[in-house]
């Protein structure tokens, strides 16, 4: 079970290793795609409830869209569909016969829900329209594949919204990234930068698009979610607009947002560890495992009685806990696949244990283990989660504030990219912009709008864009 690769040696080789012996993927027959398993879907389950919680306060409802869509609607937006083109496969039979017209499979889906929303508005007595759909996403992407952070076929949400004004749409746009820095950074133990993105890194259509980034442990950053302002460009083309209270027409104003399963890749990168998988404790389906220790029937007996008391107390206060009671396997053997699949918490309990009334409890992110009363065993458990969640995200806080350096000259952005760091620089427009990304393959992650100028590290031009650069996924 052991990982031959170690994350700071061969941190790529080391991330594939990972997720198959962690029983996280499987590869598929096709390329470029894979089998989700139970251990990593939880992990999407439970994204997809903390969202989902969001989105109802908001009055964000859920609705699905077929995966089709024409391709004379995916051209209607000209700059959008050319922004997917060489990454969209397309449908052309039925059956056995050739379909009149080609249908695309779903790259995103604003066009097939914009043009359905310009059937349900017609009054500003139907905005805002605030729908969201879980679906997945197919892109043939012939970049390097990775599991979950790169994959030909992948599953998301995508937020979709129509308003009467400018402002209520930016609104949305903020919200939006909000709660994907929430759910980074609260759920995963991830923590986010969030800004908006360069215009060559703005999404095809969109007036502005903004970002939550994250820097894994190679220094290649990770775009974590996005959200978009669309303006009214989407509404034109589809028709989308109201009847106001002076009964004149107006177009809607449109927003679109999402993340996606690259969540999952994320949190497994910057956490786990050469030992295996590390789990924040919200996400891990289970959250403590038991080990009875015992060499014959008798000293199982003991060991269960005990145990089960446990899990009856722990399942109470809504902890995922499961007994691992093989015979077949060793002690040694449980706490080293226990510790490859990522349980935040063990429980051992041998003669010994018993003998002194408690338990030995050891915590997956490296804390010395300790040994416990029973009475306080519950209290103990609870409180070991809070900590390793906070934990995790302090150690993540801690790596991500010390790769962030300042050039002011081009030589130390390219100096700081050679050593993996997340590099701020400023930088004027999309050109100098292209001569960075064409010589160090590093893109802008995001811009920060800065009261004092700066000179970019190109041209030396005055500019008060504040520019993140760093390689990426």
């Amino acid at each position: 079970m052991a990982l031959e690769n170690k994350k700071n040696e061969n941190f790529g080789e080391w991330y594939l290793e990972l997720v198959q012996k962690a029983q996280l993927m499987e590869y598929s027959p096709i390329q470029g795609c894979m089998i989700i398993r139970p251990r990593a879907y939880f992990v999407w389950q439970q994204i997809q409830d903390f969202l989902n919680n969001k989105f109802a306060e908001e009055g964000v409802q859920n609705a699905y869209f077929p995966m089709f869509i024409p391709e004379s609607m995916l051209k209607k937006e000209a700059s959008h569909f050319a922004g997917f083109t060489p990454e969209v496969a397309w449908v052309t039979k039925g059956g056995n016969e050739d379909l009149s017209e080609p249908l695309a499979l779903r790259p995103t889906s604003e066009t097939i829900i914009y043009s359905t929303y310009a059937k349900w508005v017609s009054s500003h007595r139907d905005l805002p329209l605030l729908l969201n759909q879980w679906a997945n996403i197919i892109r043939w992407d012939t970049k390097t594949l990775k599991p979950f952070l790169r994959t030909r076929e992948f599953l998301w949400q995508e937020g979709h919204t129509a308003h009467a004004s400018r402002e209520d749409a930016e609104a949305m746009v903020a919200k939006a990234l909000n709660w994907y820095r929430e759910v980074c950074q609260d759920l995963l133990a991830m923590p986010v930068m969030a800004g908006v993105k360069s215009r060559s890194e703005t999404f095809p259509g969109a007036e502005y698009t903004t970002t939550v980034e994250a820097l894994m442990p190679d220094g290649k950053a990770l775009q974590c979610g996005t959200s978009h302002n669309l303006g009214q460009s989407f509404s034109k083309m589809f028709d989308v607009k109201y009847k106001t209270n002076d009964e004149k027409q107006e177009y809607c104003w449109m927003t679109s947002w999402g993340v996606s399963t690259r969540l999952i890749g994320a949190a497994i990168m910057l956490h786990s560890d050469d030992k295996g998988l590390v789990l924040p404790p919200k996400i891990a389906q289970v959250q403590v495992v038991i080990v009875p220790i015992f060499k014959d029937l008798e000293e199982k007996k003991m060991a269960l009685l005990s145990a089960n008391k446990i899990v009856l107390q722990l399942r109470e206060k809504g902890v995922r806990v499961h007994v691992d009671d093989r015979e077949d396997k060793s002690p040694g053997f449980k706490f080293n696949e226990w510790e490859l699949y990522g349980v935040p918490v063990r429980i051992e309990i041998g003669l010994r244990d018993l003998a002194k009334q408690g338990v030995t409890i050891a915590r997956r992110d490296g804390i010395d283990k300790d040994f416990v009363s029973e009475e306080k065993v519950i209290d103990f458990v609870l409180n070991a989660m809070q900590d390793i969640q906070t934990n995790l995200f302090s150690r993540a806080k801690l790596f991500l504030d010390s790769s962030i350096i300042f050039a002011d000259q081009y030589k130390d952005l390219k100096i700081g990219l050679e050593h993996k760091k997340l590099v701020q620089a400023y930088c004027c427009d999309e050109a100098a912009e292209e001569i960075i990304k064409q010589d160090t393959q590093a893109t802008s992650r995001l811009i920060e709008l800065t009261k004092e100028e700066g000179k970019c590290v190109i041209t030396g031009k005055p500019t008060k864009s504040m520019h993140y650069f760093a390689k990426s996924y």
